[in-house]
């Protein structure tokens, strides 16, 4: 997701506890779609889509349009603004039907009273990867239809990396990177001192946020400090301590110098998301993309995926009609079409199935065995405490068991304390 391309150590809790503040109407929390059957005098859908994406859907409006006798009225707002805009306009009667919100703001604006659940049959839901689908679930329901998903590759330079030696695990890209870092130059880069990334390491080996009991997450059970989680911060240390990573990618700067590392030719391979795509292309570097190597254990790179998705708002008087439009807009037939204007990749399985550029298919491919961000409130008191403990082992040499141990003690105090049930 686009909030990714500047995940700081700051940014990304800010993020976050956006979700936690909010004046919805709570007493409608439980409302779901096809509840509210009324219908205005206007016969209009307000429909709120992210910025400069209007072009992917204006087709499929326009049959709606046609097909139900109503207009849609389309307004752009970034994706990251609109729950905040929506607690503003939904209490004053100016609020959209329809809101594009990223997966990890489901749980507080679910919390907050601000959408309204769907009843969406399972031929709808069973047309989209199952991890998008849980993205789009919250304590058991479903409150959205998935658009779009972002999740990071491995992206490497052809000139430095031919294709067909592009390591099929990390363990072949650690020996790679030994060999090929000297003289300011680098085999590999990421940025496993920030959690986003570094969680797909730890997971991978079996670490985990939060519990999953069957698709319901249990803050109350974290699994960051357990044998899996502190064997993949093992993992990762030993790239900072012997010198396979430079101190300049270290901290809220760090995505900035990677990027110029690998546009300047001096990094053979990158751990970045789509968002990175452009720039690298603007440099003239000639860059291939692919899905994350294999760790050791032969298991895949577990990587945060973010999911961007339609979902009805509980404000909606139309909330049926809205139901009805998200499940048109998202079909099989509209989200090719979106794909091919947008390039946004939707998590629809016989789209991925019919992507043929390198790029978007390294992204849809890992999107298959990425895990979805967190979407429960609690999850904003997660971001800062692992950071630091990253941080701590990587520049401090604290071991990675005291260190996470340490950060779910801070995570588990911020959940009592702000999370009172």
């Amino acid at each position: 997701m686009k909030k990714a391309k500047a995940l700081s150590l700051v940014a990304i809790p800010a993020l976050a506890a956006g979700m936690l503040a909010g004046c919805g109407p709570k007493d409608e929390g439980n409302k779901t779609a096809t509840d509210n059957k009324s219908a205005s005098s206007s016969k209009e859908l307000l429909v709120w889509e992210d910025k400069d994406k209007v072009n992917g859907i204006k087709d499929a409006v326009a049959q709606f349009e046609k097909d139900n006798n109503i207009k849609v009225k389309i307004k752009e707002i970034g994706t990251t603004d609109q729950v905040k805009q929506l607690r503003l306009d939904g209490p004053a009667g100016k609020g959209p039907d329809v809101i594009t919100i990223p997966h990890d703001q489901i749980g507080g604006a679910v919390t907050e009273g601000l959408l309204a659940e769907l009843k969406s049959d399972k031929s709808v839901t069973d047309k989209f990867t199952e991890s998008s689908i849980s993205a789009e679930t919250f304590q058991g329901k479903l409150y959205g239809l998935p658009k779009a998903t972002e999740t990071p590759v491995f992206i490497y330079n052809k000139k430095l990396m031919p294709q067909d030696q592009v390591p099929k695990t990390l363990e072949d890209l650690y020996t790679f990177s030994k060999g090929f870092t000297k003289d300011g130059n680098y085999g590999f880069l990421a940025l496993w001192d920030n959690f986003y990334f570094a969680e797909g390491i730890m997971a991978g080996y079996g670490g985990y946020v939060f519990e999953n009991n069957n698709g319901t997450l249990d803050p109350t059970k974290l699994g960051l400090n357990n044998a899996g989680s502190v064997q993949g911060a093992e993992f990762i240390t030993k790239w900072y301590k012997e010198g396979l990573f430079p101190k300049g990618i270290i901290g809220e700067k760090g995505g900035s110098q990677l990027d110029a590392l690998f546009n300047e030719g001096k990094v053979a391979a990158v751990m970045n998301g789509p968002w990175a795509f452009q720039g690298y292309g603007n440099a003239k570097i000639d860059y291939g993309v692919a899905p994350m190597p294999k760790l050791a254990n032969g298991q895949p790179v577990k990587t945060f995926m973010g999911v961007k998705g339609y979902h009805v708002t509980s404000f909606s008087k139309k909330q049926d009609l809205a139901q009805k439009f998200i499940e048109f807009i998202t079909n099989e037939e509209n989200s090719k079409k979106r794909f091919e204007a947008t390039k946004e990749i939707p998590p629809v399985k016989t789209v991925i199935d019919s992507i043929t550029d390198e790029a978007s298919k390294a992204v849809a491919e890992q999107s298959k065995v990425a895990v979805p961000m967190p979407n429960i409130p609690e999850m904003g008191e997660v971001w800062t405490p692992a950071a630091s403990a990253l941080q701590l082992m990587i520049n401090k040499g604290t071991a990675p068991q005291k260190a996470l141990d340490d950060a779910v003690k801070q995570i588990e105090t911020n959940i009592k304390t702000n999370h009172k049930k």
